[in-house]
């Protein structure tokens, strides 16, 4: 603010009353700048407030909702649109019989009036095979019968044994099914026979020899 000078030592007064003067002024200054400053008022003290619940209305009651009735009402059936009716021919040529026409004029009716055509004639039936069943070769007749049992000998029993043999192409037996016997000594017999000694001419079928069954039936009878 001030700057003191040296004086030869010696004190100035009016220096000093420059000084207070200026500080004087400065103050002033700040003390008209500054606001009021107002003391503070006591707070008042608090006092707690006590708190209730708050009641909640109840909800509003619902409103019915009313029913919605369906009608139904009866509707007619539609009809069904008209079936358009195919002609059904009682003759019907297939494509591949052959059958070739050439065009000619149509008729009032809507035929076809002259042309040529070639027809082919349906395929012959197929005969049916010729089978013979095997017969019996005339050159082993002798040997067809079998030997009488011994123990059927003594005990004076008669009987009968049918059999079917399986013939093969060269007219032996293959195998021998029993059907009927009237003992088993009289049908082990006849087996024993059968695959032994019995010959056959072998069936054929249209010509050819062929694997066939033929059936047999033997008598065991005592001469008196």
């Amino acid at each position: 603010m001030y700057a003191e000078r040296s004086n030869g030592g010696r004190f100035n007064p009016g220096s000093l009353g420059v000084a207070v003067g200026i500080n004087a002024v400065f103050v002033g200054a700040l003390l008209y700048a500054a606001p009021d400053i107002l003391p503070l008022a006591p707070r008042p003290p608090t006092v707690p407030i006590a708190s209730y619940p708050q009641e909640v209305p109840p909800p509003p009651p619902e409103k019915p909702v009313p029913e919605k009735r369906v009608t139904t009402q009866a509707r007619e059936p539609r009809p069904l649109p008209p079936v358009e009716r195919i002609p059904v021919y009682d003759e019907i040529v297939p494509a591949d019989a052959g059958l070739t026409l050439d065009p000619g004029t149509t008729g009032a009716d809507g035929g076809v009036v002259g042309g040529t055509g070639t027809v082919v004639d349906p395929p012959k039936p197929v005969p049916a095979p010729v089978v013979v069943a095997p017969g019996v070769d005339p050159r082993y007749a002798d040997a067809l019968q079998p030997s009488y049992p011994a123990e059927e000998r003594r005990a004076g029993r008669e009987g009968r044994v049918v059999v079917r043999v399986l013939v093969g192409t060269d007219g032996r037996v293959k195998d021998v099914v029993r059907v009927a016997a009237a003992s088993d000594a009289f049908w082990r017999a006849t087996e024993d026979q059968a695959r032994r000694r019995w010959r056959f001419k072998p069936g054929t079928r249209d010509g050819v020899p062929v694997e066939a069954w033929r059936e047999m039936a033997l008598t065991f009878r005592l001469e008196g």
